[in-house]
């Protein structure tokens, strides 16, 4: 994949590439050491995407999705790590998936709902991290639930406990992980939805610059640097996307 003066320039503005990380998804990014850089798939790909640019990369860090989007969106970042909404892609140009993650559903052992398809009736109420993928996706599909808004994807779980709230919705591996702190609690069995992770720019990078990152994605996959990432951060759930 050539990248011309021009492209590199559309890409770092600034000469740094500003990489929008959300530390809320535990799978694709985490936080590094004090003072140090986040580490995961998302931060991996960012580093090679700079090397690809032949300039530094510099990380914009962040605890939420929303917060994540808002930065590419406004210009503030020049990529970043999203998963695909129509809602998101307003002002970013996002590439094709690069990991497949499955959003799922928590309840109590005592709760009457034991599948997914229960969850959508009035007087059940479900909590989601704010601005994540899973909020912008219910808030859509749920007809007759009502949705109660943690501050973060990582406080869901215990948004949930506090307020006993009948439904958590989430990444599942991250409800796995914060059901752990808790007895009495089950995840539903398969999943609401598959969460397309993806890379992104802010489209007034023009349609060049678009063209390039979704190529970028597509060696990543293809070369096997995602399942590289993947094997290599221990993350489990998580698959390669297919091929675009």
């Amino acid at each position: 994949m050539a990248l011309d003066a021009a492209l590199v320039k559309a890409f770092t503005p600034t000469g740094v590439l500003r990489a929008s990380i959300n530390l809320g998804n535990p799978i694709l990014a985490k936080a590094g050491p004090p003072g140090g850089d986040p580490t995961g798939v998302s931060v991996d790909l960012a580093r090679a995407f700079a090397g690809r640019l032949g300039v530094p990369v510099e990380f914009v860090v962040f605890d939420t999705a929303g917060k994540s989007v808002q930065a590419v969106s406004d210009d503030k970042a020049d990529i970043g790590f999203f998963a695909i909404d129509p809602l998101r892609g307003a002002s970013i140009a996002f590439t094709a998936a690069y990991v497949l993650i499955e959003g799922c559903y928590l309840v109590r052992d005592s709760s009457p709902i034991t599948r997914n398809e229960e969850v959508d009736k009035a007087g059940v109420t479900v909590t989601v991290g704010l601005g994540s993928a899973y909020d912008l996706y219910l808030s859509r599909e749920l007809q007759h639930a009502s949705i109660v808004r943690a501050p973060s994807s990582p406080t869901v779980v215990e948004t949930f406990v506090a307020q006993n709230i009948d439904v958590a919705a989430g990444v599942k591996q991250q409800l796995e992980l914060d059901a752990k702190k808790h007895t009495g609690l089950r995840l539903l069995p398969g999943r609401f939805m598959v969460i397309q992770q993806a890379m992104g720019t802010p489209k007034t990078r023009g349609e060049v610059a678009a063209k390039a990152l979704h190529l970028f994605v597509e060696e990543m996959k293809a070369t096997g640097f995602v399942a590289g990432a993947l094997v290599e951060h221990k993350i489990e759930g998580a698959s390669v996307a297919p091929a675009t």
